[in-house]
């Protein structure tokens, strides 16, 4: 079956986020009142797998090599079914 999930990749609380900092300013620059900007990273992955569970496996996976850095990131997967 294909499968496709959909990886958010957040930092952890306590971590720089630079871009979220950034952002933050500029729409107060822009006269709007906001309180936080985050920034997360959003990867589509499209793959083949016996099951949804072995599909949550691989990608799981997949973060924990590559995709993320555990010792900053926390990461979600949500997984559909394509066929």
């Amino acid at each position: 079956m294909q499968y496709q999930a959909t990886v958010t990749i957040e930092q952890k609380a306590g971590m720089l986020d630079p871009e979220g900092t950034t952002a933050k300013r500029a729409l107060g620059h822009l006269g709007y009142a906001v309180e936080s900007v985050k920034t997360a990273k959003l990867y589509e992955i499209v793959l083949e797998a016996e099951s949804a569970e072995v599909a949550e496996q691989k990608v799981d996976e997949m973060c924990q090599k590559l995709i993320a850095n555990p010792i900053i990131h926390n990461y979600t997967i949500k997984l559909k079914e394509l066929n």
